[in-house]
């Protein structure tokens, strides 16, 4: 007889950490999320730079993208796709050596210059394909179809990477190039899809259990599905002309669909509990970044391309990530879901950073980059020491997570 999902953790003697996808994923993440940071600052000063194939801002975009983020989206398919299927999760040393396949992409890629280009970018890319094959067994076993998206998202998202390295193998610029367009394209529809998911339901949760009579519409209406076929039209022609008119028009457009879209999700109305209305933050720099961007196509002379795609690298992603990992880590660990100090502390702390990184970016070598880096940091590297004893720590609680 197959073992339940609890029996399964129970049957496993090590390590609590492998116990679930989203503790080591989660963990590492967070303070690889850091490391990298402290290693950029670092590299801005002259005084270290990660000797990588790459140079340094493709080294750092990669660092956060393809390493942060890859360690993040793992996290959180390998702990919701069990959910979505009715399978039984990932444990054990197959959680491990998924874990040990994202630990060698982030050697590899840091110390490429000790390697061929193909070695650094095949052992980069094993863990993504690994992931990609994991989640798609899982999908056709449980026929799973609906959610079916979400690999192909995670697909492009790996194909991304793959064409980051091999920009960086031809001499060019990835860190402007088509790799990391469709990379940050991927994750803004992944945000769009997910999203569009969990923050409704979360929210409606939490407003009924006050007795609102003013809830959110349900989750995919007629006019999220407009807006996410849109964005996917308007996010493919911004990867392949990021310059024209016409791609910073539908950029526009797209950033409108997603602020209404948002509005119907009764944001306003969660200030009460930070761990709710984290989530409608963060996906607000997904109109903003949207916007933003829009604009400095149209106008490059009023509004900076770097600054308005922080919005999205450090605000939409930063912000929504650290908001599914406190949720995911507080209610699968046992814990009430309710953000405390330390956690409107870090919540505040990945806001800021995105502030400051935003306005930097209209004054080259300011101070303020160096206030966002520091920002980062405390943000990651905060939430790698309050919620790391509960992702090192078997769960003790038989409650399960909301």
């Amino acid at each position: 007889m197959a073992k339940s999902s609890a029996e399964q953790m129970r049957h496993w003697n090590g390590p609590a950490i492998f116990t679930f996808g989203f503790r080591p994923f989660f963990l590492f993440g967070s303070i690889w999320a850091g490391l990298a940071m402290v290693m950029w600052i670092l590299a801005l000063t002259g005084a270290y730079a990660p000797p990588s194939r790459f140079d340094p801002i493709s080294w750092h975009a990669h660092a956060f993208i393809f390493g942060y983020l890859g360690a993040v989206i793992a996290g959180f398919l390998l702990t919701a796709v069990p959910n979505w299927t009715g399978r039984l999760p990932v444990v054990g040393w197959r959680l491990a050596a998924l874990a040990a396949l994202w630990f060698m992409g982030r050697i590899a890629v840091s110390f490429s210059i000790y390697m061929p280009a193909w070695v650094a970018a095949a052992l980069d890319l094993l863990f993504p394909v690994a992931l990609s094959a994991v989640i798609l067994r899982e999908i056709i076993a449980g026929s799973n179809w609906r959610n079916l998206i979400v690999l192909v998202l995670l697909a492009f998202f790996t194909l991304a990477n793959l064409i980051f390295h091999m920009e960086a193998a031809l001499g060019d610029y990835p860190a402007q190039g088509v790799g990391l367009r469709l990379s940050l394209a991927a994750v803004i529809m992944m945000i769009g899809v997910i999203g569009g998911r969990i923050i409704p339901s979360f929210t409606r949760n939490w407003l009924a259990q006050r007795k609102s009579t003013s809830l959110p519409v349900p989750p995919m209406q007629r006019l999220d599905k407009a807006v996410l076929i849109f964005s996917a039209a308007a996010l493919l022609l911004w990867v392949l002309f990021p310059d024209i008119w016409l791609t910073g028009l539908a950029l526009l457009v797209m950033g409108v669909g997603h602020l209404v879209r948002l509005a119907r999700w009764k944001g306003m109305k969660t200030g009460a509990e930070a761990l709710v209305a984290i989530l409608h933050l963060g996906y607000l720099f997904v109109p903003f970044g949207a916007l933003a961007l829009g604009a400095a196509i149209l106008g490059p002379d009023l509004l900076p391309v770097a600054a308005a795609q922080h919005l999205w690298m450090a605000g939409a992603i930063g912000t929504m990530t650290l908001a599914v990992m406190t949720r995911a880590t507080l209610g699968h660990t046992g814990h009430t879901l309710h953000a405390g100090g330390q956690t409107v502390l870090i919540y505040a702390a990945i806001l800021g950073s995105t502030l400051a990184r935003f306005i930097a970016g209209f004054w080259p070598g300011h101070v303020l980059f160096d206030v966002a880096g520091m920002l980062w940091c405390a943000a990651f590297f905060g939430f790698a020491i309050v919620y790391g004893p509960m992702l090192l720590k078997a769960r003790s609680s038989t409650r399960q997570a909301r």
